[in-house]
């Protein structure tokens, strides 16, 4: 009965990670599109955007910023990935 018990375990540690995998590929809760589409629209015209996305900010980090905040974040972003090509 210890390798039954093994064996029955084996599958559902195997089937508890299927199951885990799988959740985090499953879609965010949705909001609508007025609320996510109304504070992007300030950055629609900048350097990189690119259809079918346009302006793509996934985290939200530019939801509520103004120019300012745009253009650092932007600076920082570079400065990071020429230091990622250097490295």
């Amino acid at each position: 009965t210890s390798s039954k018990k093994s064996k029955m375990f084996s599958k559902l540690l195997v089937v508890a990670s299927l199951a885990a995998s799988a959740f985090a590929f499953t879609a965010p809760v949705a909001t609508t599109a007025a609320t996510r589409a109304a504070p992007l629209k300030a950055f629609e015209s900048e350097l990189g955007v690119q259809p079918p996305l346009g302006f793509w900010d996934p985290l939200g980090l530019l939801a509520d910023a103004d120019q300012e905040k745009f253009d650092r974040l932007r600076y920082v972003e570079i400065k990071h990935g020429r230091i990622c090509m250097l490295a």
